[in-house]
């Protein structure tokens, strides 16, 4: 038996993929890497112009690249969505619950509700979308399922960092991110009997570029906690993104991955 080139083990082409939030700060560059990879990229979420206009930047030769609208906070049109992809393209191989839809109250503030509205949101759907893509990706012999957690799902931040300005760290979106990676091993060691694997990227500080114009001071002390002393980039997903979907990731299941600067290595 040869062994597999490198574009062998990266080579999406013919996969089928959805992307939850897919046109979104992050989920763009996901879709991007996927769509490069050559799969078949359904991009999701509640703004559907916005991702009309990319599934059409995206879509290249006898590749398709398609838009759905998706409310995460229902869980049957999550499943419904899911479904019809697997119906659109006779197949599905690939699913990154990447959205999130949450409150973001400070923690004297913060009700119980807000951490139902974050779960809701976010662990939920994520649940129900990868139990939903899981029965299509037995039908082809297996699939990779990509959770979309955060750095500040398995550490606390630092409280000093946010006085002054108008952005916090809610508690409700620490929790959810902590289940969702804890969420991604259960789901990991049931599955992997059926080549199904699940894994979680969690990002560190990545914020958008409207954040780092209003709020330069901010960034500032954000930079200063970071090892390699500046913010990430969105594209700087796209390979970790890429490699957990593809072949080249075929032995890994169960793990989370940080892309954090070097956050969480303090």
């Amino acid at each position: 038996m040869s062994m597999p080139t490198i574009r062998e083990l990266f080579d999406l082409s013919g996969k089928v993929a959805l992307v939850t939030g897919g046109a979104g700060w992050l989920g763009t560059a996901m879709s991007e890497a996927l769509a490069e990879a050559g799969a078949h990229v359904v991009v999701a979420s509640r703004n559907l112009e916005k991702c009309q206009a990319l599934a059409a930047r995206l879509t290249r030769g006898g590749q398709e690249c398609i838009a759905l609208k998706l409310d995460i906070t229902d869980e049957a049109n999550v499943r419904q969505v899911v479904d019809q992809v697997a119906e659109r393209f006779g197949r599905f191989d690939v699913l990154v619950n990447n959205a999130y839809s949450g409150k973001a109250p400070d923690l004297d503030e913060a009700t119980g509700d807000d951490l139902i509205a974050s779960f809701r949101g976010n662990t939920v759907h994520y649940f129900a979308a990868a139990q939903q893509a899981a029965g299509h990706m037995r039908k082809v012999g297996g699939g990779a399922i990509i959770n979309i957690a955060s750095m500040y799902g398995v550490v606390g931040s630092y409280p000093e960092v946010y006085v002054g300005f108008p952005v916090n760290s809610p508690v409700s979106y620490h929790a959810c991110k902590g289940a969702v990676v804890h969420l991604t091993r259960h789901l990991a060691v049931y599955w992997a009997k059926d080549n199904i694997r699940v894994n979680t990227v969690s990002p560190g500080p990545f914020p958008k570029d409207e954040t780092k114009r209003e709020y330069p001071g901010f960034i500032e002390r954000l930079e200063k906690k970071v090892p390699m002393g500046r913010m990430g980039l969105p594209h700087e997903v796209k390979g970790v993104v890429l490699l957990l979907a593809s072949p080249a990731g075929s032995y890994i299941t169960g793990q989370n991955i940080l892309v954090d600067g070097g956050w969480t290595a303090w």
